[in-house]
C-alpha cells in the first residue's frame, strides 16, 4: 500500500470533520469513564444515553435545541433513578433498568408517532461521516468544559467515589459532586450524539476507564492512560472504516473491546506470575 493510498482518508473533508470530532470527545469520555468505573456507575451511562431519546423528539415537537432536550432528560433519568433507589429497598441497578427502558420506550413511542423528518438511525447509531461545523462546535465547547472540570476537581471527584462518607468529613460538597458528575455525564453524551450515537455511547464511557483500570495503578496514571486509549481507538476507527466500509462507530467499539480482552489476559497473565513468584520465594 502506497504512501498515498494510505493519506486517502485525510483528503476528503467528511473524514477530516470525522478525525476532528473523534479526537474531542476521546478525552472527556475517558476521562469520565475512569470515575464511572470507580463508582460502579457502568449502567447509568447506559441509562442517561437511552433516556435522551424522549427528550430529543421533545426538543424537535417544541421547536427548542435538541442539545437542551437531550440534557434535560438525562438529567431527569439521573434525578429520578437517584430519588427511587435512596427512598425505596430496590437496588439501584434494578431500577436503573427500569427507567431508561421506560424513558427509552417513550422516546420510541413519541418518534414512531410523530412526523418528526428526522432518522432515527443517526440518533441512535451516530452519524461521524456527517457532523458539519455545528455538530464540531458543540461537541467541542461540551469537551473542553467537562475536560477542565474533571481535570480540575478529579481529587474531589475520587475521594466521593471511593468514600462519600470521608469525603463529607472533609468538608466537600457530595451532593454537589454526586449530582455535578450526573450533569457531566448528561452533557458527555449530548457531545457524543453525532459521533457515536445513543447506543454506541456508553462504549466510550466504560471501556476506556476499565482498560485503565487494568494496566494502572495509580489514578493520575489511569486518566492517562484511559485518554490514551480512547484516541487511540477515535482515531484508528475512523482511519479502518475508510478502508472497510464500515461506519465508524461500531468500529471504535469494537477496536475497544478488543483493547479490552488483550488488557485482561495481561492482567491475568500478570497476576499468575505474581502468585508464581511469591509462592516460589515462600518455599
Amino acid at each position: 500500500m502506497t504512501l498515498e493510498t494510505l493519506l486517502l482518508p485525510l483528503q476528503f473533508p467528511f473524514m477530516q470533520n470525522a478525525f476532528m470530532i473523534s479526537a474531542m470527545v476521546a478525552v472527556p469520555t475517558a476521562l469520565l469513564s475512569c470515575f464511572l468505573v470507580l463508582r460502579g456507575w457502568a449502567l447509568m451511562g447506559d441509562a442517561v444515553s437511552h433516556a435522551v431519546l424522549p427528550g430529543i423528539v421533545l426538543a424537535w415537537i417544541t421547536g427548542l435545541p435538541l442539545i437542551l432536550g437531550a440534557f434535560g432528560a438525562g438529567m431527569g433519568c439521573a434525578l429520578l433513578t437517584g430519588y427511587l433507589s435512596h427512598n425505596s429497598r430496590v437496588k439501584q441497578d434494578t431500577i436503573m433498568g427500569v427507567v431508561f427502558s421506560g424513558m427509552f420506550a417513550v422516546g420510541i413511542i413519541l418518534y414512531t408517532s410523530i412526523d418528526t423528518g428526522a432518522h432515527l438511525d443517526h440518533i441512535l447509531f451516530g452519524n461521524m461521516l456527517g457532523v458539519g461545523a455545528a455538530d464540531l462546535r458543540t461537541a467541542g465547547l461540551i469537551s473542553l468544559a467537562v475536560s477542565a472540570v474533571l481535570l480540575l476537581k478529579w481529587r474531589d471527584f475520587l475521594l466521593h467515589a471511593f468514600d462519600s462518607a470521608q469525603a463529607r468529613a472533609c468538608g466537600l460538597a457530595v451532593t454537589w459532586l454526586h449530582y455535578g458528575l450526573l450533569s457531566l455525564l448528561s452533557l458527555t453524551i449530548v457531545a457524543t450524539l453525532s459521533a457515536t450515537g445513543l447506543i454506541l455511547a456508553v462504549g466510550l464511557l466504560i471501556a476506556p476507564g476499565a482498560i485503565a483500570f487494568l494496566t494502572a495503578r495509580r489514578f493520575s496514571t489511569m486518566l492517562m492512560v484511559a485518554v490514551a486509549v480512547c484516541l487511540l481507538a477515535m482515531l484508528s476507527g475512523a482511519y479502518a472504516s475508510f478502508f472497510l466500509d464500515s461506519a465508524p462507530a461500531p468500529t471504535i467499539v469494537l477496536i475497544l473491546t478488543g483493547l479490552f480482552l488483550l488488557a485482561l489476559m495481561w492482567r491475568l497473565r500478570a497476576t499468575r506470575a505474581a502468585s508464581s513468584q511469591a509462592a516460589t520465594s515462600r518455599a
